[in-house]
């Protein structure tokens, strides 16, 4: 049974269960609370014995409480500020060899009992719909442990009034240095994760997220032409003290700007983007045509995301998912050759849920499989997928990746792209040693707009500032700038890659996948990389 059938027959015993996306509005001061570890283990053990004796060979259970907090503004005033938390239970098990799945917000033992049967009785009717049996790579119990992000300040524990003030004085001052408009968001996750197997596991993770995004906008009154740049922070696994804005965090690029690592002075970028976007109006328009592209990491990110992460997602490449621009051009065939040349032989590309501050960092997922990393791309050729453990035995691999996930109790886990990120270039070299050998070349930072085709072979990618590189030197400002790429043909003209030290990450907070979607989140690093000989293109040509 594939992904879609399995979702479309047990979405039947969800129907009544289901709450709205981010679940229930709440004070804020309960955004601290937790469930008892000892009365999770009791339910997680009603819904293990209830599932077995009902002729489930295999059950797993997820006990969630999540919780999120947004806070927005726009200019002098606060839009909305939203806590929200959803807890419940989801219970998947395998009877007749098919999977089965229900959920309850009813955390009662008698609720938890009957999901549980309710999981066996649609795994014995899914059974008659499948010609195989479900097979999954073999993981061992871990027994009792726990794991939390290693955050220093809990975001949630932190006063509304405090990141309002924060907010509002990132707003007046990008306004002071010559925005028309500005909005700014903070975005706080806190998922309390519990899972428990028949293999004999019982996992209790504690995982924080945090995001910081703004806009500016700069307007020309005479021509009405308006220009925007977006915040260069960064989506990271981690506390309220990214928000600190130490200077371990920062790193100077060529052309005046800052990026930051592990720490974000937000005042400090929406000063710079009021008057980035002042500059971007009197730009001059990019000459379309061929260049050699210097792409900062606060940009590459997600040429990666959509390049590789996606297309080398196991489902998509064996066509059980297609939602959200479509499958693989990545098929088995290419992988079984051996040598496929999906990157040149400075491109390593690797999978990693361990990844320190990282958006998907866990240590196990939500198949209670140990997380690790793993190559994808090793020296330009194509060695391996994501896989999850009913997946890997396809290709050959003993155990699974690790890199199973689902938004919420209520969602069944599947496939998610773990963290995919560019390994860094072994020799020493920085982003301005780098620019020193480019005679004519763009300097992209910042993500943008983009398009992908159905097979994530073809694609498009914009950014937020752009700089001529002409003989060695970076001399003016562009804009309307996109860069075409097929995707093979892109990693092949990787020529250069920066060393450790530039190393960063960017990422995606809420990346969807799925029918019906769910959202994850996921991050993707790399030093600054030069790419040779990409089309160019004009926007502003281009829409006519």
């Amino acid at each position: 049974m594939q992904r879609r059938d399995f979702i479309k027959a047990t979405s039947l015993g969800l129907g009544a269960l289901m709450i709205p996306a981010y679940g229930r509005v709440i004070a804020a001061e309960e955004l601290v609370s937790k469930l008892d570890v000892g009365l999770k283990k009791r339910l997680a053990d009603t819904a293990l014995t209830a599932a077995k004796s009902d002729g489930a060979t295999y059950c797993d259970v997820r006990i969630g409480r999540y919780l999120r907090q947004f806070v927005i503004t726009r200019e002098d005033k606060v839009q909305n500020v939203v806590n929200t938390e959803s807890t419940g239970m989801g219970v998947r098990v395998i009877a007749n060899g098919t999977w089965g799945f229900a959920a309850t917000n009813d955390l009662s033992p008698d609720s938890v009992a009957r999901a549980a049967r309710q999981a066996v009785q649609i795994a014995k009717a899914n059974s008659s719909l499948t010609s195989s049996a479900v097979e999954l790579a073999p993981t061992k119990g871990v027994g009792e442990v726990s794991w939390s992000t290693p955050i220093k300040k809990n975001s949630m524990e932190v006063p509304i009034k405090e990141k309002v003030d924060l907010l509002l004085s990132v707003n007046a001052a990008a306004m002071k240095a010559g925005a028309d408009f500005v909005n700014s968001l903070l975005f706080q996750v806190n998922e309390q994760k519990y899972f428990a197997s028949t293999d004999g596991s019982y996992i209790d993770q504690d995982v924080h997220r945090i995001w910081a995004p703004f806009t500016v906008n700069a307007i020309d009154k005479a021509s009405g032409k308006f220009r925007s740049r977006d915040g260069l922070s960064s989506p990271m696994g981690m506390g309220y003290e990214y928000m600190d804005g130490a200077a371990s965090g920062k790193i100077q690029l060529p052309g005046g700007v800052v990026a930051y690592s592990d720490s974000y002075d937000m005042e400090e970028d929406a000063v710079a983007a009021a008057k980035q976007a002042r500059e971007k109006l009197k730009a001059r328009s990019v000459k379309p045509g061929k260049y050699d592209l210097v792409l900062d990491p606060t940009h590459l990110w997600l040429t990666i995301h959509e390049s590789v992460g996606h297309p080398l997602e196991l489902d998509r490449v064996l066509g059980y998912e297609a939602n959200f621009a479509g499958t693989s051009f990545a098929t088995l065939d290419k992988w079984k050759s051996k040598d496929f040349k999906y990157g040149s032989d400075k491109v390593t590309l690797f999978a990693d849920k361990t990844q320190k501050y990282s958006l998907g960092a866990v240590a196990y997922d939500d198949e209670g499989v140990k997380t690790r990393n793993w190559d994808l791309v090793k020296d330009g050729i194509l060695v391996n997928y994501q896989a999850i453990r009913d997946q890997a035995h396809i290709i050959n691999e003993e155990e699974s990746h690790g890199c199973c996930y689902a938004d919420s109790w209520s969602s069944v886990q599947f496939q998610r792209m773990a963290n995919v990120s560019l390994a860094a270039g072994e020799g020493k070299l920085s982003p301005a040693e780098m620019v020193k050998d480019v005679e004519n070349g763009i300097y992209i930072i910042g993500d943008g707009s983009f398009s992908i085709d159905q097979q994530r072979y073809n694609a498009q990618f914009g950014g937020q500032l752009f700089y001529e590189i002409k003989d060695g030197k970076i001399t003016d400002m562009i804009e309307d700038v996109a860069y075409q790429i097929r995707t093979p043909e892109f990693w092949n003209a990787c020529s250069a890659i920066c060393d450790e030290s530039d190393f960063r990450m960017g990422g995606s907070f809420f990346d969807g996948k799925g029918q019906p979607s769910q959202s994850s989140a996921v991050s993707h690093g790399s030093s600054t990389a030069r790419f040779d000989g990409i089309n160019v293109i004009n926007t502003a040509r281009s829409l006519g």
